[in-house]
């Protein structure tokens, strides 16, 4: 099928393969239970460890109130936990559980499954191209969530 006059255009194929990928992680996912957007926040607040909430709400994409919520869940189910910045008393911060990392480490397994045939098709070299590029629009636009 030709795209017309959206050839040129990168919104439609980024969200082709988005929607693509997210239906293929939500039948992989469910049987975790986890809200949509879980194991994005668990491994950012892995590799982020200290940083605040308006931070990993920006780099997830989400919403302050969402990301709130997804905090709750995996609060309530013993994967994270609320600690005291030793720096600042009066802020807290998340930290994942040892349940919280075999969780994402899981789930993390779970996406790179359903990542494969992309990872296949592309090989490391233009997987990392790729990886790059999307950071670059990203930044180039402004957006939440740059690596930049």
């Amino acid at each position: 099928m030709d795209w017309g006059i959206l050839g040129g255009s990168i919104g439609p194929r980024v969200r082709l393969l988005r929607n693509t990928l997210n239906a293929g992680s939500l039948v992989q996912s469910e049987p975790y239970g986890l809200p949509t957007g879980s194991l994005t926040v668990m491994a950012l607040i892995a590799a982020n460890p200290g940083c605040s909430q308006v931070q990993l709400a920006a780099l997830a994409g989400i919403t302050g109130p969402s990301l709130v919520g997804i905090i709750a869940e995996l609060e309530e189910r013993g994967l994270l936990s609320r600690e005291r910045d030793s720096a600042d008393r009066r802020r807290n911060m998340v930290v994942l559980t040892a349940a919280g990392r075999q969780t994402m480490e899981a789930l993390f397994a779970t996406v790179t499954e359903i990542e494969k045939p992309v990872r296949d098709a592309l090989g490391p070299q233009d997987m990392a191209m790729l990886i790059a590029l999307l950071d670059r629009a990203i930044g180039a636009l402004g957006a939440r969530g740059s690596a930049d």
